[in-house]
């Protein structure tokens, strides 16, 4: 499997940790969701989660970006 740069993943006005964090949630959601139905699952967590972010299926909001009241 390929994997895609980081840079291909993410805007400029991203920046790689919360790439890497957003990317983590995921793959914990993905992997305690297959755990509670019992499943085994074929492909890592993490794959599952860097695809789903390309796909988007997700999106990655900065803490800057956020409105703050």
């Amino acid at each position: 499997m390929l994997k895609p740069s980081a840079d291909l993943i993410i805007g400029p006005e991203q920046s790689r940790y919360s790439l890497v964090v957003a990317v983590s949630k995921r793959a914990r959601e993905i992997a305690a969701d297959a755990e509670n139905r019992g499943e085994i699952l074929i492909e890592k967590p993490v794959d599952m989660a860097v695809h789903e972010l390309m796909e988007n299926k997700y999106e990655i909001i900065e803490p800057d970006s956020c409105s703050k009241e």
